[in-house]
């Protein structure tokens, strides 16, 4: 097992009284088969006058929050222990990928039926000729769809520049795909669109990366952030997921916040004020590998 602690604060300043606020966190880690949460803190200050935490509709932990005092800033922390396992995750299906997009038109057993929710546009990651095209150079007929996916994934991560300065996140998928910049959401935008417009399933993954610093230098406190990549249905092999910013598959460096259709679905933090002016928010996020006593 691989451990970790995660400190993720977001802090809104605001140049006018807010009076009135109501938020909706995607703070707390998902569980899964790889991954357990050990331990999981929300703080929030000031102190909300309601607090309910439940499951969202794609099972997703979430947090509703209101802040009914006046204030001029809002600080929203999480705290988190992550097991990880270290093992590599299993092989992706050998099946020819129109088998799949076919039977998932037609299958409506758990869970096929499940993940055919997963082939339809959404806001940021609609369906369209050009993602299929661009798709097809990796999705070739009768084209094994584990290795199908890597390749799009390897072709995305040469074709896409990382550049944080060219997008925001009112950018559309269209704008991204024209001038192949972006981050991380961006190219997770991009390769759901491209296999959605194959009919096939997919999905968005928010979490956290693991980052190691530059040799000879230590690692800067705060200075992680939220990562995104894709998760593909491939069948009866299940999901498996693939991260084309990095051109990896996600293995014990990669920790599970949530799921949904898009970013829209797992924004890490968003609401409603009433008042506040001009605002500026401040990010910090830190995954710290940490040692157990007793595993190696």
């Amino acid at each position: 097992m691989t451990h970790y602690q995660i400190q993720h604060t977001t802090t809104y300043e605001y140049s006018e009284p807010v009076s009135l606020c109501q938020n909706l966190a995607h703070l707390n880690p998902r569980p899964g088969s790889r991954q357990w949460c050990e331990q999981s803190v929300l703080s929030i200050t000031p102190d909300p006058a309601v607090l309910e935490e439940r499951m969202d509709y794609f099972g997703n932990p979430v947090a509703y929050f209101t802040i009914q005092e006046q204030h001029r800033e809002l600080i929203v922390s999480a705290s988190h222990r992550i097991a990880i396992r270290t093992d590599r995750p299993a092989q992706t299906s050998s099946v020819a990928w129109e088998e799949v997009r076919d039977r998932l038109r037609k299958d409506t057993s758990s869970p096929w039926l499940d993940a055919y929710q997963f082939t339809f546009d959404s806001r940021f990651a609609a369906a369209g000729p050009r993602y299929a095209t661009y798709a097809g150079q990796s999705f070739v007929p009768g084209r094994p769809i584990g290795e199908a996916i890597l390749d799009l994934t390897r072709r995305i991560h040469i074709d896409f520049v990382y550049d944080p300065k060219s997008t925001s996140l009112a950018t559309p998928v269209a704008e991204v795909f024209e001038n192949r910049r972006g981050v991380c959401q961006d190219f997770a935008h991009v390769q759901l669109a491209c296999l959605r417009s194959l009919g096939l399933a997919a999905r968005y993954v928010s979490g956290y990366l693991s980052t190691v610093p530059p040799p000879g230098r230590q690692r800067l406190i705060g200075a992680d952030a939220t990562h995104a990549w894709v998760s593909l249905f491939c069948g009866d092999a299940g999901w498996v997921d693939v991260d084309p910013t990095n051109n990896q598959v996600p293995s014990d460096r990669h920790v599970l916040l949530a799921w949904g259709r898009d970013f829209g679905d797992v924004s890490p933090l968003k609401g409603v004020i009433l008042g506040g002016g001009e605002h500026k928010v401040k990010v910090a996020v830190d995954v710290t590998p940490i040692e157990v006593q007793g595993e190696s």
